[in-house]
């Protein structure tokens, strides 16, 4: 049984006293593939560079909300030199979304420059022929609207989504992937079983967000690709199918989105 983990960040400095060490093992422990996203323009291409050194990692690239700066305009400039840059890589799948960006209001950036910083993303995905990766917290009737009004030509996801039935089901009628994180394994997560039943099958990620959001019964830790197991498991429980059924799916679905 192999999984996928769609949405982890390798190259976080947490990962820095033991990254060589660390990336084999969760390949050997039966994470086959993942995919490390950038954040940021340094994140972006310390990810291509995992990408480019293990042939199971993938990379993606863009600025989140909360790594916006004042020079956040020639930032995201930069992320479509650094595509073009890669132009290569992006053919051959290794580069394979925009992202993460989106929205996020729990902070105080600027919510006019994370509305102009993500529609520009998007603009730059569909001039690369690329899906996104989306962000969003606080912000869900925002989100939404942008992507109504600034459609995305190859789709994307709505990484660690949080658990809010109408940007699960607005997302789905638009065509986007939903991927879920160690939080609906939180003892506190009373909707879990809703939200879990409310995205099917074929539209569900499963992901971890390494190294943050590690979920039970490793909550409080440095969290890692081989955590996703515990995801897919409690997905598994809510849905009443088997973690097989789960690991199947979920792989095949981010093979299909990221055009892997």
């Amino acid at each position: 049984m192999e999984f996928l983990d769609s949405h982890c960040h390798l190259d976080d400095e947490k990962f820095d006293i033991d990254r060589e060490k660390v990336i084999p093992e969760i390949y050997n422990a039966g994470i086959t593939t993942f995919v490390n996203c950038g954040y940021s323009l340094q994140g972006s291409l310390r990810a291509i560079e995992l990408s480019k050194k293990y042939d199971y990692i993938y990379a993606t690239v863009g600025i989140s909300p909360n790594d916006l700066s004042t020079n956040w305009s020639k930032d995201v400039e930069k992320i479509d030199e650094i595509l073009q840059a890669n132009e290569n890589e992006v053919k051959k799948a290794k580069i394979v979304a925009v992202g993460e960006i989106g929205l996020d209001y729990h902070y105080d950036t600027d919510k006019e420059w994370q509305k102009q910083a993500f529609i520009k993303q998007i603009e730059i995905a569909n001039k690369h022929n690329l899906p996104i990766t989306i962000h969003t917290r606080d912000a869900v009737m925002d989100t939404l609207e942008i992507l109504k009004q600034n459609p995305v030509n190859k789709k994307g996801i709505f990484h660690c989504c949080p658990f809010n039935r109408e940007l699960i089901k607005e997302g789905l009628k638009l065509g986007f992937y939903i991927s879920v994180a160690g939080p609906i394994t939180f003892k506190n997560s009373k909707s879990a079983e809703e939200i879990a039943n409310l995205i099917p099958l074929n539209r569900l990620l499963i992901e971890t967000d390494s190294p943050y959001l590690a979920p039970e019964p490793v909550r409080g830790t440095r969290n890692d690709p081989r955590n996703v197991k515990y995801t897919a498991q409690k997905i598994a429980d809510l849905k009443n199918i088997s973690i097989e059924e789960i690991a199947k799916a979920t792989y095949q679905n981010a093979l299909n989105i990221y055009n892997i």
